[in-house]
């Protein structure tokens, strides 16, 4: 991680859970890095990076929280089930849900994998976590602005699959605020522009070389993964704003919804 200055005051998430989804590396890692720098006690989920999220966990121990390691695949609704009930197990409730993990560009995985990742699996992950959230929790939703805004402005079309899942994944979820509201759960999605270092724009630059530096110049700057991962921590603390969405890096070149 490169040096950001942590974006939340020390301890103002003291006695607080936090669980975020793909948080063995990248923009999750750093994300759950700052949440237990405020003195979050941190779930780190991974599907496959075990000895990544062990080595992160340690990191985080040594700030004075607790730390659960739990690996599932978000696609799988027994493995996510097994993922709570260790949650409910270790820390009895959740505070903060760090919707996060994402994809659909991985070669090899089924035509619809990408559907069932971005909007099928959110959805689940959130339903099951509903029990263990309660009034002052807070959902925090990680997308892109070239999916958040895919409606009105196109996308490159290596991207464009991607693109419209994360946004159904965003539909469907927002169609669940009236009821989180009712249980005093907030909801927020996090969208920002294409973030360097991360394994989409990784995948993006090879599918369309020279993408990366041609949103660099139109967009004036990108956000890379520890900045882009402190605004995502933020967003588990700060007012929600009154359109649910906190919008993070440049938007000039996206037509509104």
């Amino acid at each position: 991680m490169t040096e950001t200055p942590t974006p939340l005051p020390a301890a103002s998430l003291a006695g607080k859970t936090a669980l975020v989804t793909g948080s063995s590396r990248g923009i999750g890692a750093d994300t759950a890095r700052y949440l237990a720098q405020a003195g979050a006690d941190v779930v780190i989920n991974y599907r496959n990076k075990a000895p990544r999220a062990e080595k992160l966990a340690a990191e985080l121990r040594e700030l004075g929280v607790d730390v659960l390691v739990v690996g599932a695949d978000l696609t799988d609704a027994a493995s996510v089930q097994a993922m709570f009930a260790e949650v409910e197990r270790a820390f009895g409730r959740l505070d903060i849900l760090v919707l996060n993990a994402s994809g659909g560009m991985e070669s090899g995985m089924a035509e619809d994998y990408a559907l069932q990742l971005n909007r099928d699996a959110q959805v689940r992950v959130l339903e099951t976590a509903l029990p263990l959230l309660g009034e002052g929790g807070r959902v925090v939703f990680v997308t892109s602005h070239q999916a958040h805004f895919i409606r009105t402005t196109p996308t490159m079309p290596e991207y464009e699959p991607v693109a419209l899942s994360k946004r159904a994944g965003e539909d469907a979820l927002r169609e669940r605020i009236p009821a989180l509201a009712e249980r005093g759960v907030e909801f927020v999605v996090v969208s920002g522009d294409m973030i360097e270092g991360t394994i989409t724009a990784t995948l993006l630059e090879r599918a369309n070389p020279g993408a990366i530096a041609a949103r660099r110049e139109g967009a004036g700057k990108l956000y890379n993964v520890s900045e882009f991962a402190a605004e995502v921590a933020r967003a588990a603390l700060d007012p929600v704003p009154d359109d649910n969405t906190r919008l993070v890096g440049d938007t000039s070149s996206f037509a509104g919804e």
